[in-house]
């Protein structure tokens, strides 16, 4: 009866499942088909591309939600291990967007290298759903690094590329963009808030297999979107050249050759760490090389902006603790009743979804008077509010003792200074 259940209850989440993806999916498809230029204001491409990176968005943080979890209750890594292999491949879906934008600019165009990337993504989600009987004994584990594979270098080509079409529909001077973009920004957030709780809720409580394919399913309604709006871009990411068919094939070529690296790389996190470290090093060299040629005043700024660029890694390296450490802690030593851990990832997005609107009114109300924070002050205060994040968890851990548990309020405090750390950071990230 038990069994039963539990059935019934994932039977029911699962229908929500459905109907979510079925009204979001219908939503964007009538939008991306209609024959108005324009919708609510804006390109209709935009709202395509929204529901198009909400999918992705969907997808990805789902299958976030439930990889520390699956590595060390499915798989049976340590936790230090599987801390690694999440902290690696998280790394390299942040590299390979270098790769995918190079083709994309040079040769694909965003169009197609999104449609590329969407594929490639849809695949790996689709394998993260082969649990075999787990172990790192069991041969299955081999599939799994293939889908770990498949996910970066979707990510690579569709990551960047998706948000430079974007900027694509309007002119440098529309007044539109920043709207575009707060727009475009909610739709990542959703797709995150709604796919972390969904697949997550659905990995943790009925099967790992159950939660994954509901990310593969998402990804597949944004392809479908994507494809259905083609019509809606008005020509926004195309290549920038006529390129030969066998140019065309030798490029995707060359992604799946990317994919058979990081199948390799992903499994020895060590290499990964070693390369890091060298070409962060050589890129640092040849950029203070160069930066040593200019005049003053622009050889100024490049310190300036080097000096920020030192620090992003400090802040996205603690925040991304959400879906390792955090999760975690958040799993074995927090007072969360019955609520699975994987979706209190969710917390995040929601927050963003929630705050941001006011974070853009505060930053224009100071910037009318002056007062708005420079950018290395914005740095700062991000620094300062994921470090504050930290100290309460440790002081909540340390107020109740762990054999206690931690009341959940600390959880949110740390997602909510977290969370304005990010909102200070990002948008400086997006306007230099």
């Amino acid at each position: 009866m038990k069994d039963m259940a539990l059935w019934n209850e994932g039977d029911w989440i699962a229908s929500i499942a459905v109907v979510v993806l079925a009204i979001f999916l219908a939503i964007g498809g009538k939008i991306a088909i209609q024959k108005e230029p324009e919708f609510a204001g804006h390109p209709k491409g935009l709202y395509m591309l929204f529901f198009a990176e909400m999918w992705e968005r969907f997808s990805y943080y789902g299958m976030r939600a439930l990889l520390i979890f699956y590595l060390t209750k499915h798989w049976l890594f340590s936790d230090g291990n599987a801390n690694l292999i999440y902290g690696a491949y998280t790394s390299l879906v942040y590299i390979t967007p270098v790769l995918g934008g190079y083709l994309a600019d040079r040769y694909l165009g965003q169009r197609k290298a999104v449609l590329f990337g969407g594929l490639l993504l849809a695949i790996g989600h689709s394998l993260m759903a082969v649990e075999g009987t787990g172990g790192q004994t069991d041969p299955a584990i081999n599939v799994f690094w293939g889908a770990l594979a498949f996910i970066i270098v979707g990510s690579g080509f569709l990551k960047a590329n998706i948000s430079v079409m974007v900027g694509q529909l309007y002119s440098l001077t529309d007044v539109r963009r920043d709207g575009a973009y707060t727009v475009f920004y909610m739709g990542i957030n959703l797709g995150a808030a709604v796919g972390t709780i969904l697949v997550g809720y659905l990995g943790e409580t009925i099967g790992w297999g159950y939660g994954f394919g509901l990310a593969g399913i998402g990804m597949l309604a944004g392809l479908v979107v994507f494809v259905l709006g083609k019509s809606a871009l008005n020509g926004a990411g195309e290549a920038p050249a006529p390129l030969a068919k066998s140019r065309e094939w030798t490029l995707y070529g060359i992604g799946l050759a990317a994919v058979a690296v990081c199948w390799a790389l992903v499994q020895y996190q060590s290499v990964i760490q070693n390369l890091l470290v060298v070409s962060g090093l050589g890129l640092l060299g040849y950029v203070l090389y160069e930066t040593f040629k200019l005049d003053k005043e622009p050889r100024e700024r490049m310190f300036a902006i080097l000096f920020l660029i030192s620090l992003n890694p400090l802040f996205w390296g603690l925040f991304e603790q959400a879906g390792g450490s955090m999760s975690l802690f958040t799993d074995r030593y927090v007072d969360r009743g019955a609520t699975p851990a994987s979706l209190f990832q969710s917390i995040n997005p929601i927050y963003i979804i929630l705050l941001a609107p006011l974070f853009a009114a505060l930053w224009q109300w100071l910037g009318k008077r002056g007062k708005e924070p420079s950018a290395p002050a914005k740095f700062g205060l991000a620094l300062a509010q994921m470090g504050l994040a930290n100290l309460v968890l440790v002081w909540g851990a340390e107020a109740y003792g762990l054999a206690a548990m931690t009341p959940v309020i600390f959880v949110f405090l740390y997602y909510l200074l977290a969370t304005t750390g990010e909102l200070c950071l990002s948008p400086v990230g997006f306007r230099q």
